[in-house]
């Protein structure tokens, strides 16, 4: 680092006191440890303070974990930080949808495919969530051994089948059920590996999977999309307002576009859903008090019918329990950025492509924003009773202008999932510990193995 980069970033304006973490080895930086353990190195960063000097690869870096530190990283996106070149992986499966597009190619893409998840669009899905979710009810019965994992899955599928492409036949799910599980572990590995700083015409075997995935999810979407181009009619699934998307100029989005839009709804519909559903079940087992509070609540607001839209507003325990299963296990958990000109973090001026680095899994377990961090405590969501928390101390959703366009789907299906099943049975996860892995989400680390009971 150059003695002007020094003293940029030893200046501290605003109270925030930078300092040196681990050197790392010549070359790779700190990139071994991270790779063995992402979680676990974050929290060691996090052992040097709020703001961390650190290499990966050859790129300097920095660790932020305050949340006004963290605020000015995802409220400066696309202004003063531009978003990553993610790995070939990644960028192989999701192609350059809205969550890799930068500049005025995101701006235009973000306008296109908002529309199709806004509140009121998702309040016409909702009804498809009760409906898979009440179907996945019907096949459980008291005594039954179910793996969670597995059930969870295959239940976001089927939502996010329909609700996407608005079709219903098992092999559409499992053909890309299955390519988007390879997808998902062959990117964790890559991004951290030595996959993270090949480059990217060096074949590896991890590379020749993630095409061979991917070319099976081409493979789906396209034989969808040209159903749904050849049938008559309007369509009210996602993939349908997509095809009929216009931007300021009246031009529509490219087959290719379509392909990296769907693809990007289909995990944000489906993956991250899925994982947050288990880790809900595998701490409502642990946690009696929280399991009792919620069918309480389900029980005096939905009696003997159905979840439906209008009852999301109506389950704020519910909305807790998800709200505090994403802080303990946030699907997505780490947020990166590269400083442009005039980029500052905590008035800390950034040089010029300098890597900042957030993890949701180490600001949402900091005891001074979440007194007793370890504990599950929906009741902490309380806005009456419960903690006061700052703004971007939890953000499992991104923020600023990036933030997740998929929010209030991912929340409204996962309360509505849980009231359906939750008022019918409960699930008791085997003993044990079960760890987080993170790869493409935050997924755990074997079989959620459970007893179905029925209430």
């Amino acid at each position: 680092m150059s003695t002007e980069t020094g003293a940029a970033l030893d200046a501290e304006p605003r109270g925030h006191r930078l300092v040196q973490g681990p050197r790392g080895l010549p070359l790779l930086g700190s990139l071994p440890r991270f790779g063995k353990d992402p979680l676990a190195f974050f929290e060691h960063l996090r052992g040097y303070g709020d703001m961390v000097r650190w290499r990966f690869g050859r790129n300097e870096c920095v660790f932020i974990a305050d949340p006004e530190c963290i605020g000015d990283l995802l409220t400066e996106t696309e202004r003063t930080f531009d978003q990553p070149l993610l790995g070939i992986a990644f960028r192989t499966v999701m192609g350059n949808g809205v969550v890799v597009a930068r500049g005025p190619d995101w701006r235009r893409k973000r306008s296109l495919v908002q529309p199709s998840v806004r509140p009121q669009q998702v309040k016409s899905y909702a009804s498809t969530m009760t409906a898979c979710a009440v179907e996945l009810a019907g096949t459980w019965a008291d005594g039954e051994r179910v793996d969670v994992k597995r059930e969870m899955a295959a239940l976001t599928q089927r939502i996010a089948v329909r609700t996407i492409f608005g079709v219903d036949t098992p092999a559409d799910a499992e053909s890309m059920g299955r390519a988007m599980d390879i997808a998902q572990q062959e990117i964790g590995k890559e991004f951290s590996g030595l996959g993270a700083v090949l480059p990217d015409w060096v074949p590896t075997p991890g590379r020749a999977r993630i095409r061979k995935a991917a070319a099976v999810i081409d493979a789906e979407v396209g034989r969808v999309v040209a159903r749904h181009r050849d049938g008559d009619g309007e369509r009210p699934d996602l993939l349908s307002r997509l095809l009929t998307a216009v931007d300021g100029t009246g031009a529509r989005l490219s087959d290719k576009e379509i392909r990296d839009e769907t693809v990007t709804l289909y995990i944000g519909g489906h993956e991250t859903t899925s994982s947050t559903l288990v880790w809900a079940w595998y701490l409502l087992s642990r946690t009696p008090r929280a399991l009792e509070s919620l069918t309480e609540e389900l029980d005096r607001v939905l009696g003997d019918r159905e979840p439906g839209i209008d009852d999301y507003a109506r389950l704020p325990y519910a909305q807790a329990v998800v709200k505090e299963t994403l802080r303990l296990y946030p699907t997505i958990w780490l947020v990166t950025g590269i400083a442009g000109k005039g980029a500052s973090i905590g008035g800390v001026p950034m040089p010029e492509g300098t890597r900042v680095w957030s993890s949701q899994w180490v600001t949402h377990r900091d005891a001074r924003w979440f007194p007793e961090p370890e504990a599950f405590r929906p009741e902490r969501w309380d806005p009456e009773t419960g903690d006061e928390i700052p703004e971007y101390a939890w953000y499992p959703f991104g923020g600023g202008p990036r933030v997740c366009l998929g929010t209030r789907f991912a929340m409204v299906e996962s309360v509505l999932v849980l009231a359906v099943l939750a008022r019918r049975f409960r699930l008791e996860v085997d003993p044990g510990t079960i760890g987080p892995v993170p790869v493409l989400t935050l997924q755990p680390d074997r079989e959620v193995l459970a007893t179905v009971r029925a209430r």
